[in-house]
């Protein structure tokens, strides 16, 4: 049995010794798995010195930590799946949005009822988009140097560290089997990637032969860290639909988180960022989900501490919620009430040394739910929200989506159909409406 904790296991606390040239490097690992690594250069003894000649200082390599290449947050159990999927191999599809020189895998039975027990995980390189394994990236996966791991109900575990590098952009899949029967799947549910199953364990098979597709819900994976030096950290996105990608095409990764990773990665001088994916379609702000619809996730309100504050290298958070508060039932008819609440998110966030970017609520004039009472609502937040005091800064999603002639409703080119989800275009728009130096601020986590 590996080793496990029932909220996080950031299996890594390693010892770094490095002896070059008099270096002597420390090691100390803060709260979320990152390592920090602080350096001294001794004078050697009898060390002579040349007179006139001034010797150029040592600047020290960047350190490498983890940081969150990848996440989706768990939204529920899945339906079906009252005794897990026992003598199946699932074969999960990942992107990530940075790269590093290790891997790690987090997996989650957060909403299981019964212990889960993997005796076999693997994670590789996708070859054109998987089931298929890119030839010789195939990598066993360990926890606690075991090759077996007990998830409790209700618990996740992070794996060992993997030798498997990651180039920005990569295609991951992420393998795991079940001998026995357990509790329901811990799954996210609107994934827009294909997941594969297969019968027996055949977890670590480089070829896609014996897989075939089984829905598209991301099932007990809930997060990639890689190790880097290259980058800044993570930015974590706390969203709804229009977060997850609703409507967008399944396997296009062309929802606006992906578009703003692919910003920052492009961009000359962008901040060097990873970008998390926390977004459930249905979620809410204020409220749970409804009994029967419990793929819609916790509120908002209770997802920071799991959700957020729990993802490696995460310095920003950006919070896209409260439209479904005011279309979804029970509504809520009180824009002070979705104020408040944003407001309080952000300032738990900030509380926990976070730089805190909100969104205004998008128009959704042409959703079968509009009325002139909701819009007033929605216009009394995106005011409250524009007025500063309750972000560090603001996307507005609102002006980046509306149709100028009829502000209420948007634009019909950035429109999947249904007046509140946007296509492509329109999670293009979003993407383009954040500024990228705004993504970082002053503040930093004290670790």
């Amino acid at each position: 049995m590996g080793v496990v904790n029932a909220r996080r296991v950031f299996a890594l606390l390693a010892g770094v010794t490095a002896v070059l040239l008099g270096l002597v490097v420390a090691v100390g690992t803060g709260r979320d798995g990152r390592q920090d690594l602080a350096a001294s250069a001794p004078v050697p003894t009898g060390a002579q010195e040349t007179p006139g000649i001034e010797e150029e200082p040592v600047v020290p390599a960047a350190a490498e930590e983890w940081v969150g290449a990848w996440s989706a947050a768990p939204a529920g159990s899945e339906p079906g799946t009252r005794d897990g999927l026992p003598d199946q191999t699932i074969r999960n599809v990942v992107r990530a949005s940075v790269g590093g020189s290790s891997t790690r895998v987090e997996l989650s039975n957060r909403y299981g009822t019964r212990p889960v027990t993997f005796t076999h995980v693997t994670v590789a390189l996708a070859e054109s988009g998987g089931p298929a394994a890119r030839p010789g990236s195939m990598r066993d996966v360990t926890f606690g140097e075991f090759t077996s791991v007990t998830i409790p109900a209700g618990g996740s575990v992070v794996s060992d560290p993997v030798d498997l590098p990651v180039t920005a952009g990569a295609d991951l899949l992420v393998t795991v089997y079940a001998p026995d029967p357990s509790g329901p799947v811990t799954y996210h549910h609107i994934a827009l990637e294909p997941v594969y199953v297969a019968r027996g364990d055949v977890a670590d098979a480089t070829s896609g032969t014996g897989f075939k597709q089984d829905g598209e819900s991301w099932r007990y994976v809930t997060g990639v860290h890689v190790l880097s030096q290259d980058t800044d950290g993570a930015v974590v996105v706390l969203g709804d639909p229009l977060t997850d990608g609703l409507d967008s095409p399944p396997g296009a990764n062309r929802r606006w988180t992906d578009i703003l990773a692919r910003r920052l990665r492009q961009t000359p001088d962008a901040p060097a960022l990873a970008v998390l994916n926390q977004g459930i379609s249905g979620n809410r702000l204020l409220s749970d989900a409804l009994p029967g619809h419990e793929s819609r996730g916790v509120s908002g309100l209770r997802r920071l501490p799991t959700d957020v504050l729990a993802q490696p290298g995460v310095r920003t958070v950006v919070i896209q919620l409260g439209v479904n508060d005011i279309v979804g039932q029970p509504r809520q008819t009180d824009p002070d009430a979705i104020v408040a609440g944003l407001r309080t998110l952000a300032e738990q966030a900030r509380a926990e040394g976070l730089h805190v970017v909100g969104a205004t609520l998008a128009p959704f004039g042409g959703h079968s739910a509009y009325s002139e009472e909701l819009e007033r609502i929605r216009q009394q937040v995106n005011a409250a929200i524009r007025a500063g005091g309750v972000f560090d800064a603001v996307a507005d999603f609102d002006a980046a989506l509306r149709d100028p002639a009829v502000p209420q409703r948007m634009l019909p080119l950035y429109d999947s159909g249904d007046g509140l989800h946007p296509n492509d275009a329109g999670y293009e728009a979003m993407a383009r409406a954040v500024d990228l130096g705004a993504l970082l601020g002053g503040a930093e986590r004290t670790l």
